[in-house]
């Protein structure tokens, strides 16, 4: 299975590089799913029923998210209509809107499990997401009832994030971070078959301050004082992502190669 993974939508940059770039890139790279985090389309901060719809029609298949899900407060009601676009699974409330994870099923009968998952460190108050994750690989298994588990896993730290992927080496077929925005430079298959990466990156404008305008982010450190409300950066378009490629049968990795393409940041296609 070819997966082709987007990191954080960052407003109106973000939005045009996913509608300019993503169509493309999934007949280029010969994409089987296309799963975009979108949780900071909207003015940088959470994600609309409108957005999520021109997503879809920009060729998305499965919308992950993240801290700011809540942050427009009309998707808590579509977000229960909607089951493709995801919320991470570790909320500590069953009664919590939404689900965090689904069960996507390719035209030729293929299913991926897609899992949104958050950590805890310098994040907000979520259930552990280690258990949260051994609850769903008791319903789910690669090679078993599906063709390959992808978990987008939401986070501030590269420790909890690598912890987490050589914890489930070998029982999810890929981990990859988002919420920094800045891509790193780790993509590696772990011993076991799991496809990993610290951050994918974001979607938007790089010159900027993680996605924002950077004279109230600077204001911000050099005063410590109130200033300016962040705003979206909008000047130049950037899609950060992932390509990968796993084995039908096992659910292993096979591939993995990050994906930029745009202004700012030097561009890289995976060569498979």
């Amino acid at each position: 299975m070819r997966i082709l993974f987007v990191g954080d939508t960052m407003g109106r940059a973000g939005r045009e590089s996913l509608e300019k770039y993503l169509p493309q890139l999934k007949k280029d790279l010969n994409v089987d799913i296309a799963i975009v985090n979108g949780e900071n389309a909207a003015h940088g901060r959470g994600i609309t029923e409108k957005f999520c719809n021109q997503f879809y029609d920009w060729g998305t298949d499965v919308i992950t998210t993240g801290n700011h899900v809540w942050d427009q407060r009309e998707i808590l009601k579509y977000i229960i209509r909607d089951p493709k676009l995801l919320r991470p699974e570790n909320f500590p409330k069953p009664t919590t809107p939404g689900k965090g994870h689904y069960l996507y099923e390719l035209m030729d009968g293929r299913k991926i499990l897609v899992v949104n998952m958050m950590c805890r460190l310098f994040m907000d108050a979520m259930d552990d997401p280690f258990s949260s994750m051994e609850g769903l690989l008791s319903e789910y298994k690669i090679g078993l009832n599906c063709n390959a588990i992808f978990v987008d896993l939401h986070g501030e730290t590269t420790s909890e994030k690598m912890a987490f992927g050589h914890h489930f080496a070998g029982r999810v077929s890929a981990v990859i971070g988002t919420h920094t925005h800045i891509p790193t430079a780790d993509a590696h298959i772990m011993v076991g078959g799991t496809a990993y990466m610290s951050d994918a990156g974001m979607c938007g404008d790089y010159d900027s301050v993680i996605g924002m305008k950077k004279h109230s982010a600077i204001h911000r450190f050099t005063h410590k004082l109130p200033g300016d409300h962040f705003i979206p950066s909008n000047d130049n378009l950037m899609l950060c992502g992932v390509l990968i490629v796993t084995d039908d049968n096992t659910g292993k990795a096979q591939k993995i190669a990050p994906v930029r393409i745009g202004d700012i940041l030097n561009e890289t296609m995976p060569d498979f």
